[in-house]
């Protein structure tokens, strides 16, 4: 391993902790590799038995009317869930679109969404309508449209409060929400036991309630998707775990038919519905990512957890614990000042393969209250599969690490930004 460093000058301590941590996490890299290899031979078997052909691989424009290939995908993805059906669409440009245009589509005036795992993160507050002043007047959230909202904390171990969310459904209630990834807070992720607590619990007070999963940063991290655990619905973006690092933008839906289309409408116009929507040639990519993210997302958790293991060592505060199980591909680690903060996500940027060169600095970033330091050296923008480091700057100056298309970068990333911790 030394040998393969030599160029980046790094100090002999660090290499040899490094070493130790390899060593320390192998039992975790096994289990990693199990959930692996679980997926991918299930994404497989679904290429097979949906007789996924050359066919498929094809383009529409305009309409994209009888779109074969559109089809295929969506038949396929809603298999790897356990959906009855799926909304695929390289137009749907953030997971953050995806997760409200289906709370749009499912509720309406008078309806309540009820946040079973605390406040979402800062881009959906926004569309929610969350602590809007109204000196803003009418900016068509859900808020102004007569949609109210309610939220129940998580337990302080993390899990969610069974209790206090059968408490707090009323006759208004018509969507529950979970969050599956941590987000930019410091709590532990939802893992598919704890979304099937909730289904059942839910479903129990009444089954016309909605359970709604935003799955972002959670595909492929354990073997049940939150569909086959009793969520209705759940959505997430393609530029993170499900399309492999390969596809450029899009997003999608899966869940319940009739939910499904529901939320084709939202985004098209009522009685065109998923209809509708041109691929544009991206079909091989979409496909090709999809058939890539078990693999993928294994190498973004081997990098998660070998920067547990380092950033522990010299006393780093990490969350989840190298040897934690884990619900998203999501690593915090928290400093003590906004300087030590900026600093790793500079490190983080300059082991990057695209501008490695450039320094990350804290901007206004839409959707959020406080500037947010991002490091992307991505090849495709804002892609979180790809390896990056951001968060708001505010107290306690935490980073969210995720992502690595390869666990080497991730490797070399956290040892260059311990290097300059120690040398500091």
């Amino acid at each position: 391993m030394d040998s393969s460093f030599a160029s980046f000058n790094l100090r002999e301590d660090v290499l040899s902790m490094a070493s130790d941590s390899m060593n320390a996490i192998r039992e975790t890299f096994s289990h990693i590799d199990e959930i692996k290899e679980y997926n991918q031979l299930r994404v497989l078997d679904a290429f097979r038995k949906t007789k996924f052909a050359e066919a498929h691989l094809g383009q529409t424009t305009g309409y994209g009317y009888d779109d074969i290939g559109r089809e295929k995908i969506e038949e396929l993805v809603a298999m790897v869930f356990g959906a009855e059906a799926a909304y695929v669409r390289i137009q749907i440009s953030s997971g953050t679109q995806a997760i409200a245009s289906s709370l749009f589509a499912l509720l309406g005036p008078g309806d309540e969404l009820l946040a079973a795992g605390g406040r979402p993160y800062d881009t959906l507050m926004t569309a929610i309508g969350i602590n809007k002043p109204e000196s803003e007047g009418f900016r068509g959230t859900l808020r102004d449209y007569g949609v109210t909202y309610r939220e129940v904390d998580l337990q302080p171990d993390g899990t969610p409060d069974i209790d206090a969310i059968v408490g707090a459904i009323t006759e208004k209630t018509k969507v529950v929400f979970l969050q599956k990834s941590r987000g930019y807070t410091d709590r532990r992720s939802l893992r598919a036991d704890d979304i099937a607590l909730v289904a059942t619990a839910v479903k129990k007070v009444s089954s016309d309630i909605i359970l709604f999963v935003d799955n972002c940063y959670g595909e492929f991290v354990e073997t049940r998707e939150p569909c086959e655990v009793g969520a209705d619905l759940c959505a997430g973006s393609l530029i993170k775990n499900i399309g492999g690092g390969l596809c450029p933008s899009g997003g999608y839906i899966a869940g319940r038919k009739d939910l499904v289309e529901r939320v084709a409408e939202r985004i098209s116009a009522p009685g065109l519905g998923s209809h509708v929507g041109p691929t544009l040639g991206f079909n091989r990519t979409i496909a090709q990512g999809v058939f890539m993210a078990p693999h993928t997302v294994a190498e973004a958790l081997k990098g998660a957890v070998f920067a547990a293991s380092m950033l522990e060592k010299i006393g780093g505060k990490c969350a989840p614990s190298f040897d934690d199980l884990r619900g998203d591909i999501v690593q915090s680690i928290a400093f003590p000042s906004a300087e030590k903060m900026i600093n790793f996500c500079k490190m983080i940027q300059a082991a990057s393969p695209i501008d490695s060169y450039v320094s990350p600095e804290p901007w206004a970033m839409p959707g959020y209250d406080d500037d947010v330091v991002m490091a992307a050296g991505t090849f495709v923008q804002g892609a979180s599969i790809e390896l990056s480091a951001d968060g708001p700057v505010k107290p306690p100056y935490i980073a969210y690490m995720q992502g690595g298309l390869v666990f080497e970068q991730v490797k070399l990333a956290i040892m260059l930004a311990v290097n300059t911790m120690l040398e500091e």
